[in-house]
């Protein structure tokens, strides 16, 4: 028959904080071959009270050294500090950089050329735009000669660019330094997901903007599918502004919504399944727990701010940026249910830490995950402890199973 045992005690709180601030991450080119982008090794680094620091192993597509600097002196005020999440989250995935003088030019209009760089990896082609470059492509358009010359570092870009039908078929020419409007770049991101044809089909739609009207008859499909997959809306007084320039910080916010459509296995969701230890995120993904490294400096944000990995709640929908099993982007997408956000694990008892009053503060179990074994540490609720069993058996590695509720250990079973 089973006994119980009750304690009191004061729940400890994980010491895995993050010291945060307003800085932010992305990266583009001048536009003068001066960018990042022909090297390899991955060095994301940044200088100052307010940045961030982190140096993930470089990823295994690319080539050669990316500094990837992830604080610039001009991502403040209201008007573009909204962008911090996007531009942190292309960042991450080496997709938009910043400038060489250290800053993001949030404010400044998006160029095509950037826009279509910025578009041709995202859709994982990188590698092969810079190898095209490297083999002395030819480029089908009248501006070909310019953009060899001012634009050397674009040219894979741009044939990678035409070969996926990133062009419309009556385009002779790239026009690299025009600013790319909001309609151009809706079209653009509706190629790169590859849903042309389903934009085709919505070709007879009835948008309701004030501005229909300056929206071509051939561009109206690309515009509703676009509002539809949430990638880009219309303004509060009911316009589109088809023709105005996309800025820097915009274009950053249509990449990152298009690039959550796009599979890559960099960029994965899943659900938190424990609390944040030693910077060790458990996280679980198609009904299997496991765990991954989380980078001290990691950026996470919930509810739209920037947090540190303490606020990460059991049952929190994440989508999480990683490389080599190191994640270093969390942003959740889906708030845990407090209310009724209950859990079970199994293990086998490792240690316990007691508070002030000589009561249980947190337990800690070993777990078998993917094949070995993983420490997690549980807080406990200080009011509603409940052991079932004998107490006794809490030593090493004896079986044990932990309940409890909104990230609490609320009952151990002792077998």
């Amino acid at each position: 028959m089973k006994g119980h045992w009750t304690k009191q005690l004061v729940i400890a709180g994980l010491t895995a904080t993050m010291i945060l601030g307003s800085s932010t991450a992305a990266f583009a080119d001048n536009g003068k071959g001066k960018g990042h982008d022909k090297h390899d090794d991955v060095r994301i680094f940044a200088q100052g009270k307010n940045d961030l620091k982190f140096n993930p192993k470089a990823n295994a597509n690319m080539k050669a050294n990316i500094d990837i600097h992830l604080s610039f002196k001009d991502i403040t005020g209201g008007d573009v500090e909204w962008a911090m999440r996007y531009i942190a989250s292309l960042a991450s995935k080496q997709v938009f950089e910043g400038y060489d003088d250290g800053t993001f030019q949030p404010r400044k209009p998006v160029t095509r050329v950037e826009a279509i760089t910025a578009a041709v990896r995202l859709m994982g082609l990188r590698d092969q735009a810079e190898s095209s470059a490297e083999m002395g492509t030819q480029l089908n358009f009248n501006d070909a000669n310019k953009i060899k010359n001012q634009y050397p570092w674009a040219v894979g870009y741009i044939a990678v660019a035409a070969e996926n039908d990133l062009f419309a078929e009556n385009e002779d020419a790239v026009q690299p330094e025009k600013p790319a409007d909001r309609l151009w770049a809706t079209t653009l991101l509706i190629k790169a997901l590859k849903l042309e044809d389903q934009a085709h089909a919505k070709a007879n739609a009835q948008l309701t903007y004030k501005d229909a009207d300056k929206i071509p008859a051939g561009s109206v499909g690309f515009v509703a599918l676009a509002i539809e997959r949430g990638l880009i809306n219309g303004y509060p007084d009911k316009t589109f502004r088809p023709n105005q320039p996309v800025t820097r910080a915009e274009l950053a916010a249509l990449l990152d919504r298009t690039g959550n459509q796009i599979g890559d296995e960099n960029n994965q969701a899943a659900t938190v399944s424990a609390a944040v230890y030693n910077n060790v995120l458990t996280i679980t993904q198609d009904g299997q727990t496991k765990t991954v490294t989380l980078d001290p400096s990691a950026f996470i944000f919930r509810n739209g701010v920037r947090v540190g990995a303490s606020e990460l709640q059991i049952g929190d929908q994440i989508r999480i940026h990683m490389y080599n099993n190191v994640v270093y982007y969390v942003e959740v997408t889906g708030l845990a249910n407090q209310s009724t956000n209950q859990f079970t694990v199994n293990g086998t008892f490792n240690s316990f830490t007691l508070n002030a009053q000589g009561k249980i503060a947190t337990i800690s179990i070993t777990q078998t995950v993917n094949g070995g074994s993983q420490t997690a540490v549980y807080n406990v609720d200080s009011e509603h402890l409940t052991i079932y069993g004998n107490s006794a058996g809490l030593v090493l590695g004896h079986a044990i199973v932990l309940k409890g509720a909104n990230q609490l250990v609320n009952e151990i079973d002792i077998p």
